[in-house]
C-alpha cells in the first residue's frame, strides 16, 4: 500500500490532507487504492465519494463497474459508479 493511501486512512490525519492524498492517489491513476477507498467502511462518506470521484476523473471503467456490482456498497456509492463508468 503507498503512503498516500495509508494518509487517507488514518484518523489522525486532517481531513484536507486526506482529501490530498486522494488526489495524489487519482493523479498517479491508482486505481485499485481508489476502489479500496470506496469500499472502505470505516472511512468518513464524503472521503469515499471523494474517491468515487477520482475514479471517474481517471476513467477507471473496469474498477467503477466493478463497484456497481459489489452488494457491500452502499446503494448511493454504487449509483454514482455506475453514472461514472
Amino acid at each position: 500500500m503507498s503512503s498516500d493511501f495509508q494518509t487517507a486512512v488514518k484518523r489522525n490525519v486532517s481531513k484536507d490532507s486526506r482529501r490530498e492524498a486522494i488526489d495524489r492517489l487519482v493523479e498517479k491513476r491508482d486505481a485499485t487504492n481508489l476502489g479500496v477507498l470506496v469500499r472502505t467502511g470505516g472511512l468518513v462518506g464524503d472521503l469515499r465519494r471523494h474517491a468515487l470521484e477520482g475514479l471517474g476523473r481517471c476513467s477507471a471503467t473496469a474498477e467503477l463497474e466493478s463497484i456497481t456490482e459489489d452488494r457491500t456498497v452502499e446503494s448511493s456509492l454504487r449509483d454514482r459508479a455506475a453514472e461514472l463508468a
